[in-house]
């Protein structure tokens, strides 16, 4: 018997039992339905991620730390009593290893390197606004030029380009805390950081000279220290973008400014001239990973553009196993629901078996007959469920895209052809093999005895 009748006896077969066919392929269905919406999360959160990584990061940059914890190596060194070290800072409430300015020559040094950026932490003690008379605080840093963020007003300098000194740039959620309700309206108005020196606190012997000498003036330069008010234009008001790896939640100032500023605050301490971070930007011509692996030989932690976006995959990758893991739960509850269906039609059809093979068909075409049955039914709910997974996903794209604010042109769910083609080849050998058993009995019925079945 050739194959094309045979196929088309077994779907003869299943039109004659409609309902039954149908139930059975919309239980497989189920799992096409949630394993291809699984394939296009997938796809669509990787897409998203690799957008991430080339819209912010400038693909030469090699971000460098001491800290492990800082870029994923082990648990955040935050909290309870820890052993004092003098190369590290607190920041954020974290206890962190820092960067020496010996460290930074190295990476400086180093003849693929084009250029390093420090970065800088500027404690200031309070800022202030034009236009508003209160005192505020929040972090002051180097704007860092490898990562380009959205603006909501002004203009910032192209990807790989540092700001003006004088200039300052603040997050859009900052206008709505001084009172201000239009971002363009405040480009060019004044930000003063009030800075003030620590001091060591001074012994008896100083204060009562000091007193002696000076008087309350005296006193209170010695236990005060040396202040300075800094003020700068705002250049840029950045806004929360749909592709930017972070909030931000300080203010950003140039190179040079946040360099002379951090080590005003910090000379005479330990940590002068140590940095929480810093940013080797890698010659056209040299290979970032390269470059990373001699860096990591000074005992640094480096971190490529890639590896973020490998951090990244791996968390998509996890979610998406997850999602598929749920599907392959429902194939498996879908196999048993062809092997019923199969061995349910061996048992009504036992009189036709019967008489097929007194007619000269053999075994092994009873049990192809019954097998192209059962890929059928693969492929009838693999196309069903795809098919609905594919309508729904691209009608509610849209709307999944508003809801997670991913912004214009981003979706979660990318459906690709390809994969969906293989996972419904894939369904009809799952219910072929769900239908060995079946189609084994039905090729082993004896004709006489099966032409006697009632």
């Amino acid at each position: 018997m050739r194959i094309t009748d045979t196929i088309r006896r077994a779907g003869r077969s299943l039109r004659n039992a409609k309902a039954r066919t149908l139930l059975t392929s919309l239980a497989i269905a189920v799992g096409a339905f949630t394993l291809t919406l699984s394939l296009a999360a997938g796809e669509g959160s990787r897409q998203y991620a690799d957008k991430l990584i080339s819209s912010n990061i400038n693909e030469k940059a090699v971000f460098v730390v001491k800290d492990k914890t800082l870029v994923g190596g082990g648990a955040v060194n935050s909290g309870g009593l820890k052993e004092y070290s003098a190369s590290a800072t607190q920041y954020a409430g974290l206890n962190i290893k820092t960067i020496s300015s010996e460290d930074v020559e190295r990476v400086k040094n180093n003849p693929n390197v084009e250029s390093v950026l420090p970065t800088y932490l500027v404690s200031a003690e309070y800022l202030t606004f034009e236009g508003s008379d209160k005192k505020y605080t929040s972090d002051v840093t180097v704007y860092d030029p490898s990562i380009l963020s959205e603006t909501a007003a002004g203009k910032l300098p192209a990807l790989g380009t540092q700001i003006s000194d004088g200039e300052i740039v603040i997050p859009e959620s900052y206008l709505s805390t001084i009172g201000v309700k239009n971002a363009a309206e405040y480009i060019g108005k004044t930000i003063t950081l009030h800075l003030q020196k620590p001091v060591a606190t001074p012994s008896e012997e100083e204060i009562t000279r000091v007193l002696a000498t000076e008087g309350a003036a005296g006193l209170q330069r010695l236990t005060i220290g040396e202040v300075r008010d800094v003020s700068f234009k705002v250049g840029a008001i950045t806004k929360a973008s749909s592709t930017a790896l972070a909030t931000s939640t300080g203010v950003f100032i140039s190179e040079k400014q946040a360099s002379d500023l951090s080590d005003f605050l910090t000379e005479g301490t330990e940590r002068y001239r140590s940095y929480v971070a810093a940013t080797a930007i890698v010659k056209q011509s040299a290979d970032p990973e390269a470059v990373k692996q001699e860096i990591q030989k000074h005992g640094l932690t480096a971190r490529t553009a890639k590896d973020m976006q490998g951090l990244l995959f791996t968390i998509v990758n996890l979610l998406q196993g997850i999602v598929i893991g749920f599907g392959v739960l429902a194939l498996i509850a879908s196999v048993f629901g062809i092997i019923n269906t199969q061995y349910i039609s061996v048992l009504e059809r036992t009189q036709q078996i019967g008489l097929m093979k007194a007619l000269g068909m053999r075994g092994k075409d009873v049990a192809k007959l019954f097998r192209y049955e059962a890929a059928w039914i693969g492929f009838l709910g693999g196309v069903i469920g795809s098919g609905v997974a594919w309508g729904l996903g691209s009608s509610f794209n849209p709307w999944i895209t508003k809801q997670l604010s991913l912004g214009e042109g981003n979706y979660l769910l990318i459906f690709q052809p390809i994969p969906i083609v293989l996972l419904i080849a894939a369904l009809i050998v799952v219910a072929v093999v769900a239908g060995y058993f079946p189609a084994r009995k039905a090729a082993k019925l004896d004709p006489i005895e099966a032409l006697r079945t009632e």
